[in-house]
């Protein structure tokens, strides 16, 4: 059985702890499964709904929901700025909730996952956007939880895909992603 998975990276900095963990989890992907890293959620406008017609979507936002639509599952990575999500990734779930009751998110299995600063790793944050994505459409999946708190020095010198206790989290999360999206595909 083949896999798609969809990585949106909630922060744009070009040095990215949570850039650098989905780059990891690129490189941990098992046999059969893809995951892809969506590139440009910055040139995605806010949504609007005067903007969101049907033949004159933006189009970063039209790629996003085909990304979105080819996906088998989502792999949200966020990091937590001032106790919640960041905008952009906030902005990437309301494309995808839209056209309302059909958007591209809907019935697809996410989780949330990610690193911070703070010493809780994000929990925040990854509470608000499983809380989105959930009214959202998508299929959350509670029990996929990495929060890896203390970014800035954990990952100063040491890159998360040679953190052995980091890369064994993260085959965690994908082998349950992977189940999730296969039942529901079945």
């Amino acid at each position: 059985m083949s896999v798609r998975i969809l990585a949106l990276v909630g922060s744009l900095r070009a040095g990215s702890h949570n850039r650098q963990l989905a780059e990891t989890a690129v490189k941990l992907a098992p046999e059969g499964v893809e995951i892809q890293i969506h590139e440009g959620l910055a040139d995605i406008p806010f949504y609007n709904e005067d903007i969101d017609v049907e033949g004159a979507v933006p189009e970063a936002a039209a790629k996003l929901r085909a990304a979105t639509a080819a996906a088998d599952a989502l792999l949200l990575f966020s990091p937590e700025y001032n106790g919640t999500m960041p905008g952009v990734l906030k902005n990437a779930i309301d494309w995808l909730s839209r056209p309302y009751g059909v958007g591209a998110i809907g019935g697809k299995p996410v989780a949330v996952v990610g690193t911070a600063f703070g010493q809780y790793g994000g929990v925040w944050a990854h509470d608000d956007a499983r809380k989105s994505v959930g009214i959202a459409g998508g299929t959350v999946v509670e029990d996929i939880k990495l929060a890896i708190p203390g970014s800035v020095t954990r990952f100063a010198e040491v890159h998360p895909e040679n953190d052995a206790e980091v890369t064994g989290q993260l085959n965690d999360v994908l082998a349950r992603l992977v189940k999730e999206a296969g039942a529901a595909k079945a």
